[in-house]
């Protein structure tokens, strides 16, 4: 930085290239190894802290749940550690932005299977809402859109719910196949946002693709967030918010600033070097505080908690019979329904 000030520039500062380790590990001063020593440490906490939870959850949790709720509380660490990879590995970055990006993609889908789950599956939540209707005026595609129509809810619109999401888990890692492609010819460059290159189109149809996924997550949460309240699926609805802004907007910006030099260069780091070099010491601290939330978050017996203690029926909605789970066996009026 005080090559730029003195009218030089510094090799790093115009390359294109992130540092090997060796020349970063070499460049940095005591607090430089204190704050990489200890985001490692809370990396290799939150790794420590997810196994704990999901032996807890795999003993505690009935099997058809206990996969997806693992899967949602992977997110965070997964996600620390790629960060944590990139960090010291800063040519690595690609490959663990991507394989993060890949895995949360699943995530996703994971999320909206498990709200289906929670409220006793596709047939019970059918059901249950036999007359109701979902609000498709929902963020982050159509919030503002309040003149849309209800959906009904049907089998189909379940089915289209579930593709909204399903879609991301396969087009995402299909995308990023074809940008490890491209790259390995020259054709494809991170930061290089040209619309003659192909790393702009891509992410913007990975963005579309996104918004969809988030949508039908979005609609589903609006329709059970009362029917799901005592289960905490608003506090976990916030930690999967928090993740989807943290790993994509708050990395999106930072990149556009380093993109645009907002962000200097400070050698052996260039500007763009720099920028997911701050954004993975961001991850690491936010997605191991997200860890230790879910582990509060997630850890109770969710075999304890009746659907009819929390049910919530739409104005208007048709009045179903008092039901309860006993052993496996749906009674209603205190009958057994064969």
């Amino acid at each position: 930085m005080g090559g730029e000030a003195n009218g030089t520039l510094n090799p790093s500062c115009g390359s294109s290239e992130p540092p090997y380790s060796e020349e970063l590990l070499r460049s940095l001063d005591l607090p430089g190894r204190f704050l990489f020593a200890t985001l490692t440490l809370m990396t290799l906490i939150a790794i420590l802290v997810f196994i704990e939870e999901a032996v807890y959850i795999y003993r505690k949790i009935p099997s058809s749940k206990s996969s997806i709720i693992i899967w949602i509380n992977a997110a965070a660490p997964v996600i620390s550690t790629t960060s944590c990879i990139g960090m010291w590995v800063p040519r690595s970055t690609m490959f663990t932005d991507f394989t993060a990006g890949i895995f949360f993609a699943i995530v996703i889908h994971k999320f909206l299977m498990m709200m289906i789950k929670e409220c006793g599956g596709q047939k019970v939540l059918l059901r249950r809402f036999e007359n109701g209707h979902f609000t498709i005026s929902t963020g982050p595609c159509c919030c503002c859109c309040l003149c849309l129509p209800r959906v009904p809810i049907t089998r189909q619109t379940l089915f289209w719910l579930k593709l909204g999401t399903f879609q991301f888990a396969v087009f995402r890692p299909v995308l990023i196949f074809l940008s490890i492609v491209l790259w390995t010819n020259g054709n494809y460059v991170l930061y290089n946002l040209s619309p003659k290159g192909p790393a702009l189109w891509i992410s913007c149809f990975i963005g579309a693709l996104t918004l969809c996924a988030l949508w039908a997550v979005g609609i589903m949460f609006r329709k059970v967030r009362i029917l799901l309240k005592c289960k905490n699926i608003i506090p976990k609805f916030a930690l999967y918010q928090f993740i989807v802004i943290l790993n994509h907007l708050q990395t999106t910006i930072i990149n556009i600033f380093a993109t645009q030099k907002i962000i200097s260069c400070a050698p052996p780091l260039s500007s763009t070097a720099r920028g997911s070099y701050i954004s993975q010491q961001l991850l690491i601290m936010e997605m191991f505080l997200i860890t230790v939330i879910s582990r509060v978050v997630y850890r109770r017996k969710y075999h304890d908690l009746e659907p009819p203690e929390c049910v919530a029926e739409e104005p208007g909605d048709k009045k179903q019979a008092p039901k309860i789970i006993l052993n496996g066996a749906v009674v209603e009026d205190a009958l057994p329904k064969v």
